[in-house]
């Protein structure tokens, strides 16, 4: 093909797609695609009336092509509009909601009709900042627009959207007052709301100028990897870059960046080795809050960079989630903004009591009263319901009904939050139905493959299916990324489950033993111990952890497992076997 058949011009791109596609096809497959070709047939009638071009509608997505701003707005309008009504019957669970966005700018075209080019790309990302069932565009659109069309919008304010190396000014639609607008998911949050943090170039501390790109590599992945944690904000890579090779004041780097952490590191080689150090400090006291030493053969300079970047960002996610926590703890009750409730009932919820976990979710209530668009806080609290279920503090299939309609409250706003998807997947594991469990859960682990909760939700789901070798990886891996990870001890109590299965019994010893000494481990982790030892034929001391389990939870019994786990029956008999070994009683005397 040749440049004559390339053209460069000015046009209207209308870029859409539907929010939480994977969960709905995960709930009804059949039912979604009859939904999405009903509305496809909708967005190519409207499309073509308001003078318009489909381009393309692969998977959940479609996208057109206009010769004017205002046709693609009004078209953006009226297909919402038909759609919201068709789908206003339909359970709020399984409705189909589109996010459109819509960009003026410039675009190759091809003699076939395909258009390339940033047009096309900052389409796409406005489409991320609509919210479900809503239209967001450009600056350059809403400039064309205003005073052509009745639709109110809304500034959001600059973007900093993925690929895009300048920020996008985005606008959102209305309806009625534009002083009731609420944010979409992923506004960019100020520096005294939510947690940001900048990633500044990592120093050469070699003679090898060649090491000057694997440092460079290193801090790129790393905002890269960063940017998956939906609750941070990560400054844009040419304003941290922005300090290479110069002397830096930290603190006056959060203010020139606007940001409340700094990430700095070094890489030193030596002969056939490389030191990485990393250091994470708050950027308003100049403390440190994190730091870490790396020392690795670059065998694979490539496997060595994604080792690390894994590992860091592993790490920082747990780590500034608890200085989050604890500056939240600091401030007083009568200056607490959502951000701040949320944190303290993260705090709550860590301690696992049946206390702290109704303390959390008052706290992630209030967040909400405050924020009603604060999708973290309605998955904190979601899963804070499914731990009640699952720790058999209150009436199971009560608490399970609250953790699935929170999660679909966070995902209505947010359909990529890590935790939303984990927990409706421990739903769905709770009540016996693995295949729509692994599918949430592989989302869950899928959109940020560093987060151990993550790794460590689908490997739970694996084992609970009977996949007790499947699971193991996923185990080892949330153990890595975590190691001090607040729920570190239910992570090694349920990969002793899945070692004791595989007949690993001394491996399983060890990690039940160490669940249990965990502070704030409840009788699960006593419990699994038990059942191991029993297993193993170690009568004195299964009986004594039995007790222990009982101890703690007096009305523990088997009826819980038979209710409630959703385990495949093989995994849960051996489960069981084990504890009658240790002596539980095959009859409970009090059900949960």
């Amino acid at each position: 093909m040749g440049e004559t058949d390339l053209k460069q011009r000015l046009a209207a791109i209308l870029a859409a797609d539907v929010a939480g596609y994977s969960r709905l096809m995960a709930t009804d497959d059949r039912a979604t695609v009859a939904a999405l070709d009903r509305a496809r047939a909708v967005f190519k009638v409207q499309i073509e009336s308001c003078q318009g071009r489909v381009i393309d509608m692969a998977g959940d997505s479609v996208l057109a092509v206009f010769e004017t701003a205002a046709g693609a707005v009004n078209s953006a309008l009226a297909i919402q509009e038909e759609l919201g009504s068709a789908g206003a019957d339909a359970p709020e669970d399984r409705r189909m909601r589109f996010r459109i966005g819509v960009h003026l700018g410039d675009v190759i075209e091809k003699t076939d009709g395909t258009v390339y080019g940033d047009g096309v790309n900052i389409a796409a990302r406005l489409e991320g900042l609509a919210q479900p069932g809503g239209v967001t565009i450009s600056e350059s659109v809403y400039s064309a627009v205003r005073g052509k069309i009745t639709a109110q919008f809304a500034d959001q304010g600059e973007q900093q959207v993925k690929n895009i190396p300048h920020p996008v000014r985005a606008y959102c639609f209305v309806e009625g007052n534009a002083d009731a607008l609420v944010r979409t998911a992923d506004p960019e949050p100020s520096p005294g709301v939510k947690p940001s943090i900048a990633v500044l170039p990592f120093d050469n501390l070699s003679n090898d100028r060649e090491q000057e790109y694997f440092a460079d590599g290193i801090a790129d992945d790393l905002l890269t990897a960063l940017s998956r944690y939906r609750w941070l904000m990560v400054a844009a890579r040419n304003s941290s870059f922005s300090y290479k090779g110069k002397s830096t004041d930290i603190r006056q780097v959060g203010k020139d960046l606007g940001v409340r952490y700094v990430l700095e590191g070094s890489v030193r080689k030596s002969g056939n080795r490389v030191r990485v150090t990393v250091q994470l400090i708050d950027a308003e006291s100049g403390n440190h809050v994190w730091a870490e030493r790396f020392d690795r053969e670059l065998a694979d300079i490539f496997d060595v960079q994604d080792e690390i970047t894994h590992t860091i960002s592993g790490a920082i996610g747990p780590e500034l989630s608890k200085a989050e926590q604890e500056r939240a703890r600091r401030k007083p009750v009568s200056s607490l903004d959502a951000w701040d409730l949320y944190q303290r009932g993260v705090w709550q919820f860590w301690r696992f009591s049946k206390e702290s976990n109704l303390e959390a979710q008052r706290l992630f209530g209030q967040a909400i009263a405050l924020d009603p668009r604060f999708s973290a806080a309605y998955s904190a609290l979601a899963y804070s319901h499914y731990s009640c279920c699952a720790q058999g503090y209150v009436d199971p299939q009560q608490a399970l009904l609250l953790a699935r309609r929170n999660a679909l409250a966070a995902l209505a706003i947010d359909d990529k939050d890590v935790l939303a998807h984990g927990t409706l997947g421990r739903v769905h594991t709770n009540l016996g139905e693995h295949a729509a469990a692994l599918a949430e859960l592989e989302i869950a682990a899928s959109l940020n493959p560093n987060s151990a909760h993550g790794q460590f939700g689908l490997a739970t789901g694996l084992l609970f299916s009977g996949r007790p070798e499947q699971s193991i990886a996923g185990f080892e891996a949330a153990e890595r990324l975590s190691p001090h990870d607040q729920q570190l001890w239910l992570c090694q109590c349920l990969h002793a489950r899945a070692l004791a299965l595989l007949g690993r019994y001394e491996a399983a010893e060890s990690l039940a033993r160490a669940s249990a000494n965990h502070p704030t481990a409840t009788h699960h982790a006593y419990a699994t111990l038990a059942s191991i030892l029993g297993h193993m034929g170690h009568d004195p001391e299964a009986s004594e952890a039995l007790a222990k389990t009982l101890e703690i939870k007096p009305d523990y019994g088997e009826i819980f497992y038979r209710t409630v786990e959703g385990m495949e029956s093989g995994v849960k008999e051996f489960y069981l076997q084990g504890l009658y070994k240790a002596g539980l009683p095959r009859t409970p005397t009090k059900a949960i």
